[in-house]
């Protein structure tokens, strides 16, 4: 990211296209609610569409997307105080880079997310109460578009170098965890192929697994001619990560790419002239930029600069007498993801779609997708470095010339890219691109070092034991296969447990209890008997964070589809299961406890039992729980948005969305879908206008004079 001149925030104001006083833009847009709160966005033009968008964020979830675009001002730390710092000078960072490149992005984008800073700002001037004092009302497109502009390299990173410089390259570094993230991120995704479905017309499913406190929100937006798009948005913005359908197309996103997106380069200094440095002979000049950021400290702000240095190729991380280190990070400045997502939105074909994804502005994103004419394909499309030399984690690598430094990402042609595959089917559960379809996968030898190696999980095997044969599904067998209850790793475990167990001639509650597990029929459903049980035993058998392989038969890319399996120390597994008869008794009152009275959705007056559950112990249906007072677990992640659509001449979908469309206790859509979630079933989704109209509870032009 090159070098930005530090303009005072009203002058760089002056640079936008002037939004008038009025252009509140409700005269120009109606939203329509139909069950369950879900809002159908009718709108004459983008700017309208964004608008009512932005409005609907503050309406049903208060202050957080205020607070989010608040945050790209780098003014967090005046009230969270030094702890906020270094997101503060992040946030500056990306924001002099979206006020840069703003006038570059295509004039659909400005409109949309101008409209949608007029939205929110609408909305808090009517609602001032709702909002904290310092949130203002006069967001604009910039403060938008910074919030999806790719940061720089992470401080892990940047940490981990810094310590292999200074201890050696094999010293370990801790990444540091994230409390509010779920261990198990990740997302499911299937297309069908006509082939394989009951109407013969294609069929996606979207299944994100986030902690539900991302704010996943369901919406449709329609503006003649233009936009006529369902699917989820992510509450604090307008354009983050978008997965959906039109009329024509549709697609889901899985994160998978394990690649490093950052090097580190040592580049000479140059030695006759100071803050520069030298490639292929040529001396260039380190741009100094200093940042300052108001801190609240002792009760008062005081104003804290900071010095950094610039280079186009990245930002400098350390400086020798002799050396400038570089740090090079794929996304740093990408300032199109959302002009990315709009153009997939509005695409009418494949060719269309993908050239939106030539653009390349996401880092890490897997692409699922299906259409009206029955294709259907999933593209790993990462934006990884072309690297001209070995990939490395933690040493910087030396260089004095620019052809040694990657310039360019790994070419879109070389991307991994299955297409109307044998079978009919593609899928991805956060794996490896390689068995997308197992009848014909990805050849295992990758094109370039750093793309991934091929992997297969337990979640990936279970959505393949649920597609790869040669039946017909329909829109809602897809339904109900999202929602098994299988847990794959008592099926490939259990037997050597029974074994390990019988052989110490166990005698009353454990002996009970591994006849239990003989009749367990290897899923949580909600009201099975052993699943509990298992569930504890697999946690003192194999603790997460131990160095210990617990399989007999670790995963293999020979026998993708039947590894890990049994159990590689049968003596530890049965100490281990007596300990568990013990542990969940204690726990729980009883060792054979239903699932369901352990697990819980819990959502304002909603209190019911849930099935499934932890990625790692092979289900397909996620779900992470926090531990409550009683001693129950509440569903906290995982599972929340499902979209499963099919493509005919009109779409015909079935979505839910657990949380709702609100976190306000008080909203009637607060938990009105929890126990439909819970049941493992879905609504019905109203996509053409006649149907939303015949279904609208609610109707209203936002922001209208009252």
């Amino acid at each position: 990211m090159g070098p930005i001149p530090r303009l005072p925030f009203l002058a760089l104001l002056t640079l936008l296209p002037a939004l008038s006083p009025a252009a509140e833009f409700w005269d120009e847009v109606e939203i329509l609610r139909t069950e369950h709160g879900v809002p159908h966005i009718r709108a004459a033009h983008l700017r309208a569409a964004g608008y009512a968008l932005g409005w609907l964020q503050c309406e049903d979830h208060g202050p957080t997307t205020p607070e989010r675009l608040w945050a790209t001002r780098g003014a967090t730390a005046q009230i969270k105080g030094r702890k906020a710092l270094d997101d503060d000078f992040d946030a500056l960072r990306r924001r002099a880079r979206a006020f840069e490149t703003y006038h570059l992005l295509e004039p659909e984008t400005r409109d949309f997310n101008e409209g949608f800073a007029a939205g929110v700002n609408r909305y808090i001037a009517l609602h001032r109460a709702e909002f904290p004092a310092h949130i203002p009302a006069d967001f604009t497109g910039p403060d938008v578009a910074t919030l999806t502009v790719g940061s720089g390299p992470s401080a892990a990173r940047v940490a981990r170098f810094l310590t292999a410089l200074k201890n050696g390259p094999d010293t370990p570094v801790a990444e540091p965890a994230d409390p509010d993230t779920p261990p198990e991120e990740g997302s499911n995704a299937w297309a069908l192929a006509p082939s394989r479905t009951t109407s013969g017309k294609a069929i996606l499913l979207r299944n994100p697994h986030l902690a539900w406190s991302a704010g996943y929100y369901e919406a449709h937006l329609t503006v003649p001619g233009v936009l006529d798009f369902y699917g989820d948005f992510r509450i604090g913005g307008p354009l983050g990560v978008v997965g959906g359908f039109n009329r024509h197309l549709g697609w889901s996103t899985t994160n998978s790419n394990t690649g490093d997106l950052t090097v580190i380069y040592a580049v000479p200094a140059d030695p006759a002239q100071p803050d520069r440095y030298l490639l292929d002979g040529v001396s260039f000049p380190l741009t100094r930029v200093v940042r300052t950021v108001d801190v609240l400290d002792g009760g008062k702000l005081a104003a804290e600069a900071r010095t950094l240095w610039e280079t186009p190729l990245g930002p400098v991380v350390h400086r020798t007498a002799d050396t400038v280190y570089l740090a090079r990070t794929a996304g740093d400045g990408e300032f199109r993801a959302g002009e990315q997502f709009l153009r997939q939105m509005r695409a009418t074909s494949e060719a269309q779609w993908l050239d939106a994804l030539r653009l390349r502005a996401r880092t890490s994103q897997n692409y699922t997708y299906a259409d009206r004419t029955g294709t259907v394909l999933i593209l790993a499309n990462a934006s990884l470095p072309h690297l001209p030399h070995p990939p490395t984690r933690a040493a910087a690598i030396p260089v004095t010339s620019l052809r040694q430094m990657w310039t360019r990402y790994i070419p879109f042609e070389d991307l991994p890219l299955t297409r109307n595959p044998k079978g009919g089917y593609v899928q991805n559960a956060n794996d490896s691109p390689h068995f997308a379809n197992v009848r014909e996968p990805v050849v295992l030898a990758n094109r370039h070092p750093n793309q991934e190696r091929p992997q297969l999980r337990l979640r990936s095997q279970h959505a393949l034991s649920l597609l790869d044969h040669d039946g017909l599904i329909s829109l809602e067998d897809t339904v109900r296969l999202k929602h098994s209850y299988r847990m794959l790793l008592a099926e490939r475990t259990k037997p050597d447990l029974v074994a390990a167990v019988a052989a110490t001639a166990p005698t009353g509650d454990v002996a009970a209890a591994i006849d239990l597990l003989r009749g367990w029929d290897n899923t949580t459903a909600p009201d099975r008997r052993g699943a509990v049980l298992f569930a504890v035993w697999w946690q003192k058998y194999a603790p997460s964070g131990q160095a210990f392989q617990p399989y007999a038969a670790p995963w293999s890319e020979k026998d993708p589809l039947r590894t890990p399996r049994g159990l590689a120390d049968p003596a530890r597994a049965a100490a281990a299961f007596t300990e568990a008869v013990a542990e969940t008794a204690r726990r729980h009152g009883r060792w054979d406890v239903a699932w369901g009275d352990v697990y819980r959705l819990r959502r304002g007056p909603v209190d019911v039992p849930i099935g499934g559950g932890p990625g790692a112990l092979g289900h397909f249906r996620v779900l992470t729980f926090a531990r409550e007072p009683d001693g129950k677990y509440a569903v906290n992640g995982g599972d929340g948005w499902v979209l499963a659509v099919e493509f005919g001449d009109e779409p015909r979908a079935y979505s839910i969305l657990a949380y709702g469309q609100s976190p306000k206790p008080a909203s009637p859509w607060h938990s009105d879908q929890a126990a439909l979630f819970a049941r493992g079933e879905m609504k019905p989704v109203r996509f053409a206008a006649a149907d939303v109209d015949r279904h609208t509870v609610l109707r209203y032009r936002p922001g209208a004079p009252r």
